[in-house]
């Protein structure tokens, strides 16, 4: 048999695994529900069983809600034609409130009411869904990494959505609900404020972005390349160092000189990825309550260098110019 491992090639079938015993305070599991080819050649081949339990249910109820919401005021907009509705969906829009009605909840719903509600709603089936992760986490004696990581992705949204229009004052400084629109808000704000380039925290995330893409790529290659001597049971390489783990090291010590281990390249990668939205999230709530024009503050505190002047004379600097 040919050596391949970019997808799974020996797939397992035998008796379906239920998952280790549920505690009785549990709602039962859905499943499991037989094998699948096509699962099988990307990763497991067992379908199932799935557990929703109360917060999990309460969680797509109310994540269903949202999407009713925004999906229907979408539809709404283009005066209830489907057609438009899939032609024009990625430029498509729920708005929120204008500045005139500051941050309340007393707005009307034709006015940015409903962007409130679906707000309201997505936040609740999100948090649900958090506390979903957690529980299941504690219930199988696994570590929370995973509802941790989660809870920095929901930082930055709430950020964008809720803690910064709190701060600000007003619920029109949050993100509307859309594709491209979204998208174009983004730039608007990165104008508006002085380029979001000379934000450091800005910049630290990105840095945590890319650096997150590169080292799940190093990892996952060292991994693929290693696995003919048994490198994915990783487990068992941190435990009792291998054949897999010493010429992975190897590899990467005559490279750069320095290698992860089999367990802390995953703690490099985690951190690397809580950090992208913890530090993008610091960054956007500074921007309009702490700092007004990122360029200015770069250029004031060493931060970036200023433009070199081009002769252009600004016209809002001539004397008699409205202020």
């Amino acid at each position: 048999m040919a050596y391949q491992n970019i997808f799974t090639q020996v797939q397992l079938r035998g008796e379906l695994e239920p998952g280790v015993p549920l505690g009785p305070n549990n709602d039962p599991r859905f499943g499991p529900f037989g094998t699948s080819w096509l699962m099988g050649k990307l990763g497991g081949a067992q379908i199932g069983p799935v557990y929703l339990g109360k917060l999990g249910l309460a969680s797509l109820f109310a994540g269903f809600i949202a999407l009713e919401i925004i999906g229907f005021n979408m539809l709404a907009s283009v005066n209830w034609d489907p057609i438009q509705f899939v032609r024009q969906f990625f430029w498509l829009a729920l708005e929120p409130p204008p500045a005139k009605y500051g941050f309340t909840v007393n707005v009307p719903l034709e006015e940015g009411g409903w962007w409130i509600a679906a707000g309201f709603f997505l936040t609740a089936s999100i948090l649900l869904w958090w506390a979903r992760t957690y529980v299941r986490a504690k219930e199988l004696g696994m570590g929370t990494h995973v509802a941790w990581a989660f809870a920095s992705a929901i930082w930055l949204y709430l950020v964008l959505g809720f803690i910064r229009p709190l701060m600000m004052g007003s619920w029109a400084e949050a993100v509307p609900f859309g594709i491209f629109p979204h998208l174009d808000w983004t730039a608007a704000f990165s104008i508006r404020y002085g380029n979001l380039f000379y934000n450091p925290f800005h910049a630290l995330s990105i840095a945590f972005l890319y650096g997150s893409t590169l080292l799940f790529a190093m990892h996952g290659a060292t991994i693929l390349a290693v696995g003919r001597y048994g490198g994915e049971r990783e487990i068992e390489q941190i435990t009792d160092r291998g054949t897999a783990s010493e010429r992975a090291a190897l590899f990467w010590r005559w490279t750069m000189g320095w290698n992860a281990t089999m367990e802390s390249i995953h703690r490099w990668a985690w951190w690397f990825a809580v950090l992208t939205t913890l530090t993008g999230g610091i960054g956007i709530l500074l921007t309009g309550t702490v700092v007004d024009n990122w360029y200015l503050w770069a250029v004031q505190h060493g931060f970036a260098l200023e433009y070199p002047a081009t002769g252009v004379v600004d016209p809002a600097t001539l004397p008699g110019a409205p202020q």
